[in-house]
Order: structure tokens, then C-alpha cells, then sequence
């Protein structure tokens, strides 16, 4: 019995040593203000991106990331509404812009949409 758990415990570190390659980028989303980014070891990366122009690099976190947020002008017709109804009603900031999020490593780069387009639950 104790060499079953030997083997089950040498199993599970070499599966956490397999696991735990390169930490990525998973998701970024965006308020009004802030970046949140998540990484696949389930750490949640935070910038103030507005306040620094829509460019920076999200330290400390994982190997340093540098990001950029380009922002969606012109949306559709519906949003443009809903926010600028949100607006009148004095609840600016509520809706998140829309935006392309680049997250680079300097090697490799990662693009998010956000907010994250919406599933339509047919599983393709």
C-alpha cells in the first residue's frame, strides 16, 4: 500500500511539473477604468489603462506583460444609445467600452475582444 502512494504522489508532482510550463493570457476585460487580465495559472492582473492612455505593462504579473486597449470609436447604432442613455440617467462609466485588447510578452502576443462576444450556445 505505502508504494501505491509513492507512485501516486511521484504521479502528481510530475503532472504539476507538465502543468506548470508557460503562464498565458486567458481573458482581458475591461471597465471604464481598469484592466483585468486573467493568466492560465488563475492569477487576475489589474491596470488602470485609461489613466495611462490606453498603453502600459501589467507589473507585477507573471513575466511582465506590455498591453494596449484600442477603443471602438464608433460602435453599433444600439450601443451608442444605451450608453449615451446610461449617461443621461447619470450612471456614466456603467458600460464598459468596447475594445481590442493586445497582451504581448515580447515573443508572443495575445488579442481579446471586450466585453467577450456573446455564445449562442449551439456549441460550434
Amino acid at each position: 500500500m505505502r508504494k501505491l502512494w509513492v507512485v501516486a504522489g511521484v504521479a502528481g508532482l510530475a503532472g504539476c511539473v507538465m502543468q506548470g510550463g508557460r503562464v498565458e493570457p486567458q481573458a482581458a476585460r475591461l471597465s471604464s477604468e481598469v484592466l483585468t487580465v486573467n493568466l492560465s495559472d488563475g492569477t487576475l492582473c489589474r491596470a488602470d489603462w485609461a489613466a495611462a492612455g490606453g498603453m502600459g505593462r501589467l507589473e507585477p504579473c507573471g513575466p511582465g506583460y506590455d498591453y494596449r486597449v484600442t477603443v471602438v470609436d464608433r460602435p453599433n447604432l444600439l450601443r451608442q444609445l444605451w450608453t449615451g442613455l446610461t449617461g443621461v440617467l447619470g450612471a456614466q462609466g456603467l458600460v464598459a467600452p468596447m475594445a481590442q485588447v493586445e497582451i504581448t510578452d515580447g515573443v508572443e502576443s495575445w488579442t481579446f475582444t471586450s466585453p467577450p462576444p456573446e455564445r449562442d450556445g449551439s456549441g460550434d
